[in-house]
């Protein structure tokens, strides 16, 4: 009679990303556990003010290439990733919302940041198919394969900064596959930002049912420069299109800006368009206080002035299309 069989313990499967070489960061930092928690979304005013996203479905190649004074942005993709988008942009509002409720609460946190796939798909609302864990690692490698050059928040010596939102990431699986956890390097350009609380706002949650790639920037763009203040704020179309960094030409974005302020799809925000002291088409936007979410708690914005209306004189930037 043959010997019962030995049952065959199976190590979890790591899987390391394929666009770049390990650093060695993730055997380096001291990781920081993510917590599954009903906590409110936060973003970096740099990412919300200025473009450094696709805003379109179909991969971009075509870099963005933004200057605004001594200000410059250029952002690099792949032809095999493509540039990291508006919905990949979700993770790090994910990263910047977990590493302010841990602060909040008196954890320490770090670059190295552990969590599962689940955790971060159902806080960017988000299914948790078997395609939508793919989408997820096809999100993270597109955040790791994109470059990103900017003399923001640089020192007075004009060096720009190049940089890509992961250093690295990694993930544990089971035998069949099965994703268990997500280990990823955030950038320190981005960590430094997140810290400094002068440069988060809350958004709301409402953001994320956002399906449009523009409507998404724009919500950024409104409440970066809008906040709660009653006078609004507006910006002439053509400064919006050359902030949007869109690939889109100037009358199809100003159509489908059009088409947003028909639809009013923006939570907590009432937009109008009207024609300026100059003659020029505006789109204007306040806050609605009946559609602000009550769980939100927004502010005013510190560097904004209220009832600003800005015209050829560029302050910010922004936009693409899904």
């Amino acid at each position: 009679m043959a010997p019962p069989s030995t049952p065959i313990a199976v190590e979890p499967t790591l899987i390391m990303s394929p666009t770049r070489h390990p650093s060695g960061e993730i055997v380096r930092l001291s990781p920081f556990r993510c917590v599954p928690a009903d906590i409110a979304p936060r973003d970096v005013q740099d990412l919300m003010a200025y473009p450094f996203f696709s805003l379109a479905k179909s991969p971009r190649v075509a870099p963005i290439d933004f200057r605004m004074g001594e200000l410059t942005i250029r952002v690099d993709a792949t032809p095999e990733y493509g540039m990291a988008t508006i919905w990949d942009a979700d993770i790090l509002i994910w990263a910047a919302s977990q590493i302010i409720a841990a602060r909040n609460a008196g954890r320490d946190t770090s670059r190295l940041m552990l969590a599962t796939p689940r955790e971060i798909l159902t806080f960017i609302d988000r299914g948790t198919s078997a395609r939508d864990y793919d989408r997820f690692r096809a999100a993270l490698d597109r955040l790791q394969s994109t470059t990103i050059e900017t003399s923001i928040r640089q020192p007075a010596e004009r060096w720009t900064r190049r940089f890509s939102w992961i250093n690295e990431w990694k993930e544990r699986t089971d035998a069949k596959g099965r994703p268990l956890g997500v280990e990823l390097v955030l950038t320190d350009w981005f960590y430094r930002a997140v810290l400094d609380k002068d440069l988060v706002l809350s958004i709301d949650r409402a953001y994320f049912a956002l399906t449009g790639g523009l409507e998404r920037w724009l919500y950024r763009i409104v409440r970066k420069h809008g906040g709660r203040q009653k006078g609004g704020w507006s910006f002439e179309l053509d400064h919006l299109h050359l902030k949007s960094a869109s690939l889109s030409p100037f009358k199809r974005f100003a159509f489908e800006l059009r088409d947003i302020v028909r639809r009013q799809p923006l939570p907590g925000y009432a937009l109008t368009i009207e024609r300026n002291s100059r003659g020029r088409e505006c789109l204007a936007f306040k806050p609605a206080e009946s559609r602000t979410s009550a769980s939100l708690g927004i502010k005013p914005n510190s560097h904004s002035r209220g009832g600003k209306s800005t015209g050829g004189m560029p302050v910010d930037n922004s936009v693409d299309k899904r």
